[in-house]
């Protein structure tokens, strides 16, 4: 049975309005003229690439905002493209439903999450976003629209989508599978005092059970070499009293203070978005003052997002330091992927040649029995995603990206892998030992042979 979401259109009209909002689309695609660069209108972005605004209008695709039904007994939900996770959760919590990764930020879109990488901490069970994903409608580089599943003409695509960053083509709809929820999630959060005895009670956890008690959610935090935390999350049907981190209090701090919480499982779920994890404090969000000050409304990874993207694009941060003789900066924004087993190493790596704290980690492990091509962990091996998001400073002599190929060349030596959502600093050859070039080139040429969508290389590198 078919549900239609609450304000949403009925469930028997929306695939007419999807066809027609697919129509509009191409016929949009077809009248950029060839050659000319082709990029999607959107408000949002969680990208940490920011390259020079052009001036070609983009894809309108504010047709593709909608959740189009929950199916609460085969636990699935049909959505467009373009839905952020918070309209999506807000959409399949009243089934008792959630999708099986619902990454950390509010305006994270779910195409985007499949086209790219997402994680949170149900990642140690159920993988990543797109593998939960039954059906891809795309809109590719040549014009045409195609549903692709794993076991059809189009599995090629299904395949190669993810980590392609809308290089082959657009998400306009997708089918996926959701799993069921209780009301509440109840914390438990572990101090160590080293990366070697915190990576070991992770790795234990993420079977499932941790003292006896099964474990629904796993991540944790790094305030620095000697101070480390693993949270543990289980479903739970009661709460004693539950902890609201939208208001004055800021979440990641209540993981020092607190070794047991309560959240509803929707704050849960949003728990490091009023603070965007920790960055909020770089605009003085933190700060009791200024946080009665700032609107509540306006406590959102979005808002910072876009107050970061302010800054960037008329540079006032480094005028400012510039004005004061201050060193310049390098932003070191990235997330990546290391072998449990290699942790602890990169970890005292990254204190010593970075000194970014805090720092975010994240256990994953992929949920089917297979790779997927152009981002190739491998099956059954678990790793931790580690993130940071901050800037060092660079000394006399070091050039901006010396500090992000520091990680690079450390993420490589401890077979990891990085994301693509920020700089990359790989030459040609080496990105594409890394993300599978032979298996991109062939569904490029299937998908967008006249190359009216930018390559990978060209978009998550050259910013083109």
């Amino acid at each position: 049975m078919t549900i239609d979401r609450p304000g949403s259109a009925p469930a028997s009209a929306a695939p007419e309005a999807h066809q027609r909002a697919v129509d509009t689309l191409r016929a949009a695609y077809e009248r950029i003229p060839a050659g000319a660069p082709v990029r999607l209108a959107k408000r949002t972005s969680n990208l940490f690439r920011f390259r020079e605004s052009d001036a070609a209008p983009g894809l309108d695709v504010s047709g593709f905002t909608e959740v189009l039904s929950v199916d609460p007994q085969a636990r699935t939900c049909d959505v467009q493209g373009m839905v952020t996770y918070e309209r999506l959760v807000d959409a399949t919590l009243p089934y008792g439903l959630m999708p099986y990764v619902v990454p950390q930020l509010k305006t994270i879109t779910i195409g985007g999450a499949v086209a790219g990488l997402g994680i949170e901490s149900t990642s140690f069970r159920n993988g990543l976003p797109h593998e939960s994903v039954r059906e891809l409608e795309v809109l590719t580089g040549d014009g045409r629209v195609v549903v692709a599943r794993p076991d059809n003409e189009h599995a090629e695509l299904f395949q190669t989508f993810p980590n392609s960053y809308g290089t082959l083509g657009y998400t306009l709809r997708l089918t996926i599978d959701l799993e069921p929820v209780q009301p509440y999630v109840r914390l438990r959060h572990l101090r160590f005092d080293t990366a070697a005895e915190c990576v070991a009670a992770m790795a234990s956890a993420c079977e499932g059970q941790y003292d006896g008690e099964r474990v629904d959610f796993v991540d944790g935090t790094v305030f620095g070499p000697g101070e480390q935390y693993v949270t543990l999350g289980t479903f739970v049907d009661t709460a004693p009293e539950v902890s609201d981190y939208t208001g004055m209090d800021v979440y990641y701090r209540s993981v020092q203070q607190r070794t047991e919480d309560h959240l509803t499982v929707h704050d849960y779920l949003w728990r490091w978005d009023t603070d965007w994890f920790w960055c909020s404090r770089a605009f003085g969000v933190q700060q009791p003052f200024v946080r009665r000050l700032w609107p509540r409304r306006y406590r959102r990874s979005d808002v910072y997002r876009n107050l970061v993207a302010f800054d960037r694009r008329h540079r006032l941060s480094s005028t400012i330091g510039r004005a004061l003789r201050r060193p310049p900066e390098e932003a070191v924004v990235q997330d990546v992927e290391i072998p449990v087993s290699r942790v602890a190493e990169f970890l005292d790596l990254f204190h010593r040649d970075i000194g970014i704290t805090p720092i975010w980690l994240c256990p994953l492990r992929l949920r089917a029995g297979q790779s997927w091509p152009l981002y190739p962990l491998r099956p059954g091996e678990l790793y931790v995603n580690v993130g940071f998001w901050s800037a060092v400073p660079l000394r006399e002599g070091q050039q901006d990206g010396y500090h992000n190929r520091l990680v690079e060349e450390a993420v490589t030596a401890l077979g990891g892998h990085k994301s693509l959502y920020s700089t990359v600093h790989y030459d040609a050859d080496e990105f594409w030992r890394h993300y599978n070039g032979a298996a991109y080139d062939a569904a490029k040429g299937a998908y967008d042979p006249a190359g009216r969508l930018p390559g990978l290389y060209e978009k998550c590198v050259r910013l083109r």
